[in-house]
Formats: C-alpha cells, structure tokens, sequence
C-alpha cells in the first residue's frame, strides 16, 4: 500500500495532478514526483484571458498556465493542457448570470468544482487510465474500511470543504488532498526549498472570470438588458427609493442604498419576478430557517439523526442545526440565527467524530425565512 492508499508501488501508480499555476498544486506535483509517482500534470484553460488584473488575483489565468508548464518543466513531469472555455461558459459562466438575474447571489467556484474539475477532469483522468487524481484543495481524505470521507482540513483558516460539498462518492474514492494535514505556511516552505517559480506568488482571490471583482461588468457584457431600473420598497411594501438593477445588490448589503433613515437599512430581499428590491434594518436579516434544493448527500443518513452543524458561507462559523431531508431537497432549522443569509449560496452540512469534522453533503439555497420576512 502506497501513501496514497493505493495497492502499487508509487512508480505503477499514475497520478494527474490538476495543476492551476498556483502554489499549493505545483508543490502536490512536487509531492508525487519526489516520491516516486508516474505524474501527469493538467492544466485548464477555462475562459478566454481578459485584461490584465493590476489589482485582482485570479486563478487560471494565461500566466497561470505558463507557471504551471514552468513547474511541469522543473519537475520533468508530463504536462497536458485541456480547452474547456465552450463547457466553462456554458456551465460555469452562464450559470452566475442566470443566478444574479435571478436574485441570487451564486457561488461559481462550487460550480466549477462540481462540473468541469470533478466532472470532466475526472472522467479524463479516467480515460488515460490514472490510479488517482490529485488535487491542492486544503481538505482532509480519510479512509476507513474501504470509504473514503472527506473532513475539513488542519489549517481551518484554509480548509475549501465548503467548496466540495457537491463532490460525489465515486469521485472521492478517486481524489486524493496532501495538504490537507499540513499549514498553508508549510506549503510555501516546501515550495522555497525546491526552488519552484510559483513559491511567492499570491494566491487567487478573484472569481477568476472577474476581474477586480467587479461581476456587474460581466453580467453587463453577457445580459446587458438586466440593468432595469426599479423600486426600493420598504418592508411594509412603500416605495422609498429606485435602483438601477438588481444585479447591483446582494444580500445584506448596506452601501449603495442611498436612502436615509433612523437606523441603518440593508437590502433583505430581492424579488426578480417585479424587480423590486426591500430594504429594512438588521432585525430583518436574522435568518432562523432554510429551504435547500439540489441535495449532494456523502455521510450516511443516520448522521442526520442528531443535531448537526452547517455552513452557509465559506467563512462562516458552524451553526447548529436540525435537517429535515426530503427527496432531493430539505428544510433547515438554523437553532443560532444568522443574518444575511441568500438563496444561491450553499448550506453545506458537518458532524463531529473521532476525526474532526466530517463533511456529509450539501445543498443549494432556495429560501430563507424571517419570523418577520419571508424570502
């Protein structure tokens, strides 16, 4: 048995490592080939590059590409580049928009997990006959009596489970996460003392097709008849001000408004269907119960008998809550109220056992509920 749990001597194990020009997958390369793996590096072009970034850092990115084949270099690994700029749009790209326009507020990073990476690069990995794929997603892999589970990773200020919740259990078994037991601090020291060109650079912040953050100027090149003006309505239904879309607002969202009043307003709702967007004060973003759709679920269901604790942004702290599962969806009792919660994140759901925190699936946010506010 290798250290990847794999039964094969570590050079009759072949392994692709996606490989996004960053850091921490370069030093996974590093990894693999030091001991002594058949590594394949991949890359993904995924949309076609936009202006340079002088303050954004993105990921997949032209220069990104050419750090990774740099890394590939350095390394005498294989290195492979695949074009997915026509699935990305369409599955990554489009998706976001239609979910602004909506009145959502999506998360495109859990899209690009679950379709062109754990999707399409894993059937690939499949095709050219690779033992594992291997990844630089700070998450935990344990495996136990021949099921692979994924937990939250040692370096909390780093674990990405959040942004897995969606991974299936057929892609787990095939997945493997090195830096999910080490500090993102250790990551760069590896990367100093092999030398590798990526071991200073930055990570990526940005959502990579968005430069500077500034997603309204995507929607605006993509959809640009969705900036409709329409109304501010309070939470009595009185209009108190007009907006200029609601692609420009989010949940929560307090600078932009533009109306005065007592105490401060914050946007509570987002209605698409009448383009009208209700503002009120904090009381009206304590948010106590979700509704879910789109369920990906990896623990076993007897998990959900107790109470468990959940996410809903990738930041957040663990709430405790009660699940109930029905079909595809489920409805969530959130038992520590939580404010600015908004349909189109994620709610991604964790217990506790011997070996920390154990990611057991997830949904997609459909509604949330105000005791004075329904959305």
């Amino acid at each position: 048995m290798n250290s990847l749990g794999i039964k094969k001597t570590p050079k009759d194990t072949k392994v692709v490592v996606a490989m996004s020009g960053g850091v921490d997958s370069s030093v996974v390369a590093a990894l693999m080939k030091k001991e002594g793996y058949d590594v394949t590096g991949i890359t993904l072009k995924l949309y076609d590059d936009a202006k340079p970034s002088k303050e954004g850092r993105q990921c997949c990115a032209g220069q990104d590409i050419l750090d990774a084949k740099r890394v590939s270099e350095k390394l005498n690994i294989n290195h492979e580049i695949l074009f997915y700029q026509k699935k990305f749009r369409s599955e990554v790209i489009d998706s976001f928009i239609d979910s602004y326009v909506s009145g959502e507020t999506p998360i495109p990073c859990v899209q690009c997990n679950q379709t062109v990476k754990f999707r399409d690069l894993f059937r690939y990995a499949k095709d050219i006959k690779a033992d594992a794929l291997v990844t630089g997603h700070y998450v935990s892999r344990i495996q136990t009596n021949g099921h692979a589970n994924m937990y939250r990773a040692k370096d909390q200020n780093r674990d990405q489970s959040y942004f897995l919740f969606s991974t299936t259990q057929e892609q787990l078994d095939f997945l493997r996460f090195p830096l999910g037991e080490i500090d993102k601090s250790e990551t760069r020291s590896i990367a100093q003392k092999l030398n590798l060109n990526v071991a200073d650079k930055p990570d990526s912040q940005d959502i990579c097709f968005v430069p500077n953050g500034d997603y309204s100027s995507v929607i605006k090149k993509f959809r640009p008849e969705s900036f409709k003006p329409g109304k501010i309505l309070d939470i009595s239904g009185n209009q108190i001000g007009e907006h200029e879309g609601i692609i420009n607002y989010t949940i929560g969202q307090r600078k932009g408004i533009k109306i005065s009043n007592d105490k401060p307003l914050y946007v509570v709702k987002i209605n698409a269907d009448n383009n009208t967007i209700i503002a009120g004060t904090k009381e009206y973003l304590k948010i106590t119960e979700i509704k879910l759709r789109n369920l990906n679920i990896l623990g076993n269901t007897k998990d959900f008998n107790d109470l468990i604790k959940i996410k809903v942004r990738s930041t957040g702290r663990l709430l405790k809550s009660k699940i109930y599962i029905s079909g595809n969806n489920a409805k969530v009792e959130i038992l520590e109220a939580e404010t600015g919660i908004s349909p189109g994140q994620a709610c991604v759901f964790y217990s506790k056992d011997n070996f920390g925190d154990k990611l057991l699936g997830g949904g997609w946010i459909h509604k949330t509920y105000n005791k004075n506010l329904s959305t």
